[in-house]
């Protein structure tokens, strides 16, 4: 399936001269939201995974999705302060800002496999906060999962190391 045509862009949101990309129009689209959450799982080179960490807010569309799938456990990643446990944080620069992340501690046993599902890789940085709380954990991160790669920001140069896949790239 074509999901370009489904993916909508919004001039100057959230500040002016970005463009943001938005999925909405594939998510009220039954026949789009279900073959992209198939080919998100597609996508996934290791089935051996443990957790999904879906990461605040878009991420959290998919990663429950891909985890029934794949009979794993969701795991949210949030914006400081949102979470009601014990937590242990991460801060991150994002293409227009500054931002810190957090997990709950418990979240993930030391050797577990995990998969990071976000909707969009930028700059990198929050994918790569993402993988440094997985990693804090004790978690292995085995793939980072994106609905769209906006190749031209470089933000794969800030996962080196890890399997990036995307539905779709810019």
């Amino acid at each position: 399936m074509d999901f370009e045509p489904y993916i909508r862009d919004i001039e100057n949101f959230p500040k002016p001269g970005v463009v943001f990309k938005d999925i909405t129009p594939l998510l009220k689209d039954a026949k789009a939201l279900t073959a992209a959450c198939q080919t998100l799982c597609d996508m996934i080179v290791k089935h051996d995974i443990d957790k999904v960490v879906g990461v605040d807010s878009r991420g959290f569309i998919f990663a429950p999705l891909i985890a029934s799938k794949l009979n794993a456990g969701f795991v949210p990643v949030r914006k400081k302060g949102k979470l009601p446990y014990t937590t242990i944080s991460e801060s991150y620069e994002l293409e227009y800002g500054e931002d810190t992340l957090e997990i709950h501690t418990d979240a993930i046993q030391k050797g577990e496999k995990v998969l990071v599902h976000d909707d969009v890789l930028a700059t990198g940085g929050t994918a790569s906060a993402v993988c440094k709380l997985v990693e804090k954990l004790g978690g292995e991160v085995v793939q980072c999962n994106f609905l769209i790669h906006l190749t031209f920001l470089n933000g794969s140069n800030k996962l080196n190391g890890y399997d990036i896949k995307a539905l779709l790239e810019y």
